[in-house]
């Protein structure tokens, strides 16, 4: 009950800061947006609609049909985000900011969408709409979330231009892609993960020492050299960015001669890490 509690409530703060975007930093300038939000923002420029009210209607109904593609968690906090978002869309419609540089509106603009959306994403909500179709993507095509959301957020923002012109146009894509990069930055997190292999004669002793000092796991694999054809036990360690620098020290000490590779790691679920049923 408590971290459900903490996870609405950080599904409202993200409802409000994607809200003051919008208000802020998007209609103030005319800029585009993409998703269920970007058809919102022409309908506005066009008729004059209040972008909160269309919101929740249109979002509504897509949640209505996309409801089935999400669990039950997720799909009571997407209404949470899509109630919440159309309230703050509408309590802060005459919010204004005293900044008329284009440049730096779209910056911040993208900044605070990044992170509005991807704080309801991080605790398991969605904003519905093309953010539904996103979630589709990750779990059946392994998409990653910011980037799928983008793709479908471009196609909207693309149609805006007819509305907004060529120059708006260009700061919005700017924008979008602040956003998506932000956002991706508040899914994965602070620190990115390293995947370490590690081939030494020493390895017992390198695996040990890891164990104790960095209280990491780690995992043997088992090769052969191709050339001498001898057995070699290779050592599989996934740990953060800032313990690259103590596990280099550790082999260093033991091993000056061990061959290290260090790769990359977008995702990392199980023990120690991230709960694979989040």
């Amino acid at each position: 009950m408590k971290k459900r509690s903490i996870d609405i409530l950080i599904i409202m703060a993200g409802a409000l800061i994607f809200a003051l975007a919008i208000n802020l930093f998007v209609i103030p300038n005319e800029f585009g947006e993409g998703g269920v939000t970007g058809i919102t923002i022409i309908l506005y420029y066009l008729f004059g609609w209040s972008p909160g009210l269309v919101s929740l209607v249109f979002n509504s109904v897509l949640l209505a049909i996309g409801h089935k593609f999400l669990d039950r968690t997720t799909t009571v906090y997407t209404i949470i985000a899509v109630l919440f978002n159309s309230v703050f869309l509408y309590l802060t419609e005459d919010w204004h900011i005293a900044s008329d540089e284009p440049m730096i509106n779209a910056i911040f603009g993208g900044i605070f969408a990044g992170v509005g959306i991807g704080l309801i994403i991080r605790v398991g909500g969605t904003t519905a709409g093309t953010t539904i179709l996103a979630r589709m993507m990750n779990k059946y095509m392994d998409w990653n979330i910011s980037y799928a959301l983008l793709f479908f957020d471009l196609i909207v923002a693309f149609s805006s231009y007819f509305i907004i012109g060529a120059q708006s146009l260009m700061f919005t894509i700017v924008m979008l892609y602040i956003g998506t990069k932000v956002m991706d930055f508040i899914i994965e997190g602070i620190s990115s993960k390293k995947a370490v292999t590690i081939i030494s004669k020493e390895q017992n002793k390198i695996a040990e020492q890891v164990n104790v000092v960095m209280d990491r796991g780690v995992t043997v694999l088992y090769g052969q050299g191709h050339y001498t054809k001898a057995p070699k036990e290779i050592l599989y360690i996934v740990i953060s960015k800032p313990e690259v620098s103590t596990l280099k020290k550790i082999v260093k000490s033991i091993d000056k001669e061990a061959f290290i590779t260090i790769h990359d790691v977008r995702d990392v679920f199980g023990e120690g890490f991230v709960d694979i049923a989040k």
